[in-house]
This record gives C-alpha cells, structure tokens and sequence, in this order.
C-alpha cells in the first residue's frame, strides 16, 4: 500500500529554524522542505521522499537551466515537520487532520527520511519534531513545489 507522504520543497539561499528562541537547524544554500506524513505511510514512502530530494534537478546550470541536483551544487538541506500539509480544508472552516500520521510513526518516517538523506552524504539539519517552530528563509527564485510519495503531484 502507497501512502501519501507530502513535502513542500522551497530553494533558498539560506534558512533556519528556531525552537524557544534558540536556533536548532539551519542551512545556507540548498533546499527548506517541509515533511508530512500521512497515517498510510511506511518506509517506501521514507525511501521515495528521501530518493526525490536527493536527485531533484531545481538548481541552475551555466546555460540558467534547472538541470543540477542538491548533490550537484553542494547543497544543504534543511528538513521540518509539518503535520499541517494534511490538513484537509475541503469542509468547514477548521481543518481536519485525519489524514496525518500518528506522532510516533511520523517522528519515525521523518527520522528514517533525513538519515537516507544523510546517508548520501547531504548535510541535513532538522527542526524539532512535534515542537513549535519559527522558520526563517530566504526563497531563491522563488522556486517552490510540492511532491507527494503516491505521485498525485
């Protein structure tokens, strides 16, 4: 079963994140993705996410074409959770948030998709997980997309 795992990938010239004022991850350039998982995910979705991230062609070439990958430009990536993402707005006018994972496996899947990241050798930093977080970012672009482990978008 393919579960729904989403990100929002933003490539910025820097970013950080804060937890009761104290900076717990930060990055120079590279790529701010906001990571949630949902309540069908497993460690495929882990593995897809973590695979897309690494290879994803957003950064610029000489010609000024997105053809170089984080790998490719010596990037950095820094990696927050955001249950949000599956917020369903669809009815009402409070979001419904059935769809998201439990805390514990998504803190597990977020884990696992930052050390496969890791593990490439990519410099990930992480906000904290299940904790109020202020993120700060410089967009570079904009260049923004969203990228789902079931492929709806």
């Amino acid at each position: 079963m393919v579960g729904d795992m989403r990100a929002v990938i933003q490539r910025v010239t820097r970013a950080s994140v804060e937890v009761e004022g104290r900076v717990v991850g930060q990055i120079g350039m590279g790529l701010l993705v906001y990571l949630s998982v949902g309540r069908a995910d497993g460690d495929k979705d882990a593995e897809f996410m973590a695979e897309k991230l690494k290879g994803l062609r957003i950064f610029a070439d000489e010609a000024g074409k997105m053809n170089r990958s984080i790998r490719d430009v010596g990037g950095e990536i820094l990696l927050v959770s955001n249950f949000t993402l599956h917020g369903d707005c669809r009815k009402g006018r409070r979001p419904g948030f059935d769809a998201a994972a439990e805390p514990a496996t998504a803190q597990r899947l977020y884990e696992k998709t930052a050390q496969l990241i890791a593990e490439a050798g990519i410099k990930v930093a992480k906000g904290v997980f299940g904790a109020y977080m202020q993120v700060t970012s410089v967009n570079d672009g904009p260049v923004t997309f969203l990228l789902d482990s079931s492929r709806l978008f």
